[in-house]
């Protein structure tokens, strides 16, 4: 079963949606399920996690309807405010819905470097594995530290490192992200996915040749059980197409056995999320 597991559901709204600038203008109206179905028809996806877009208690409970109507829709990442005092009651209210198997916090839009290590948002990371969810870390390159710091305080915790940690691709950063994802892989409770690759490098003039040293250095450090394909549609729009941004995978781990490129596709997912 080939499962997406990372994507997005949106109704445009201008200022909820500042962060998509001119030059992602193509994104810039309503992707809903009816749209994504269509896709998934023609790459022969069988289903997907919706993950959020928008840091509102409005957008979990938004995923959660279309969750609820579209069987595609085999799991959710939402958004609750993990720093807030009530934390443990927000998440034994979610608990109840089955296909709400996690949370994430647009962290790599916080200015503190260290934002994860704050003492009332480790609290909220706490009291997720009471409820089984898992949290997905977005960040970029320069908040790896206290990715790391966070998988070595909660061994038990289920991780999972959105966009490889989105390296400066364009711009040929390597080095010091590659030093700081060997560190948190050594954490067996950290998973990484193989998505929002194209974004990080030239839009228009991205090959597979300048994104595969990137997706090796995952592959070796993680290895084929910790890594799962995501898409990262629509925002994958603005650098081509569904079937390219999925090629840039299945493509790579084409010399990997039938066994290994079957878990990246899809059961790696369904694993960690409880699909």
């Amino acid at each position: 079963m080939i499962i997406d597991s990372h994507q997005h559901f949106w109704i445009y709204e201008a200022e909820k949606h500042a962060w998509i600038d001119d030059d992602m203008k193509v994104i810039r109206k309503n992707f809903l399920p009816e749209d994504l179905k269509l896709v998934y028809q023609a790459n022969g996806v069988d289903g997907c996690v919706a993950v959020q877009a928008d840091q509102t208690l409005a957008e979990t409970d938004f995923l959660l309807d279309l969750a609820e109507k579209n069987n595609f829709i085999k799991g959710i990442v939402g958004w609750v405010d993990l720093r807030a005092a009530d934390i443990d009651e927000v998440l034994k209210h979610y608990s109840v819905f089955p296909k709400l198997k996690g949370f994430r916090h647009v962290v790599q839009g916080e200015a503190d470097h260290n934002f994860m290590l704050r003492p009332d948002f480790l609290n909220g990371i706490a009291a997720l594995e009471k409820y089984n969810f898992t949290y997905d870390i977005l960040i970029f390159p320069h908040q790896l530290g206290s990715a790391l710091e966070l998988a070595r305080s909660f061994p038990n915790q289920k991780f999972v490192i959105d966009h490889i940690a989105k390296p400066y691709i364009k711009d040929g950063f390597y080095d010091g992200w590659t030093t700081l994802m060997k560190a948190i892989s050594e954490h067996e409770n950290v998973y990484c996915k193989l998505s929002g690759m194209t974004t990080e490098a030239d839009y228009n003039n991205w090959t597979p040749e300048q994104i595969e040293p990137y997706m090796q250095l995952v592959l070796d450090a993680f290895g084929s059980k910790r890594i799962l394909f995501g898409s990262d549609w629509p925002v994958c729009l603005v650098a081509g197409n569904y079937t390219k941004t999925k090629e840039l995978v299945t493509n790579f781990i084409a010399k990997l056995s039938s066994e290994e490129q079957a878990a990246i596709m899809g059961g790696n997912a369904m694993q960690f999320y409880n699909l």
